[in-house]
């Protein structure tokens, strides 16, 4: 193993999962849903928390492992979560109820998310998680910074994609989708970004003020 593998295996092995958590985790492999690492589901309920976030939208509910670590982040926040896969939600919800919180707190919407995020409220949000179909996650990200209010920020899962954004020679669709993301948004002046490695690769994408 090498020393990145290593230091990624630690920063996974290090975080302290709710029992809710590590069992919606387990439904999730079972049933085929990839989750977010433990190491990104500490990162992001850190942002959630250091930001004081209170409404979240979530692209890519999956069955709640993302959507439990947002709200462990914040413990008063409302999270508006996505996806068109029904029965996943349904999963989300149980787990959601299992970890005590309340129903008003969550909002489950099924559906495609470029067809539900053009109805949804521009400078609205102080956060915005993304974690679905990497095809689109360009797409996903210029909704997102449309959605969050100046000072907010555009969470992005998997920046790295399998390992393959940073290498050259991997020039697939979502490989380059993803390098050309992360070179944009570093390279912009209406954004601050940086990525981390936690998992594989958070993006965090601020929204300055005009």
């Amino acid at each position: 193993m090498s020393d990145k593998d290593s230091n990624w295996r630690f920063a996974d092995d290090v975080v302290v999962e709710s029992e809710v958590i590590a069992r919606a985790r387990q439904q999730s492999l079972e049933l085929g849903v990839e989750p977010i690492s433990p190491a990104t589901g500490a990162q992001v309920a850190v942002v959630v928390a250091a930001t004081a976030a209170a409404n979240i939208v979530e692209i890519g509910t999956g069955v709640g492992v993302s959507g439990l670590w947002l709200l462990t982040g914040g413990t008063r926040a409302q999270l508006t979560s996505i996806d068109a896969e029904v029965e996943n939600q349904q999963h989300a919800r149980a787990f959601f109820t299992e970890a005590g919180i309340p129903a008003n707190r969550v909002r489950l919407i099924p559906g495609r998310a470029l067809d539900v995020l053009p109805r949804m409220n521009e400078n609205s949000y102080d956060i915005v998680f993304i974690d679905a179909d990497p095809q689109s996650v360009i797409e996903y990200v210029e909704h997102g910074l449309r959605l969050v209010r100046p000072g907010g920020t555009v969470l992005v899962a998997r920046a790295l994609w399998r390992g393959r954004v940073s290498d050259p020679a991997a020039r697939d669709e979502v490989a380059t989708g993803f390098r050309t993301l992360i070179t944009e948004t570093a390279g912009s002046g209406a954004v601050i970004s940086a990525l981390s490695l936690a998992g594989e690769g958070l993006l965090q994408i601020t929204k300055l003020a005009p």
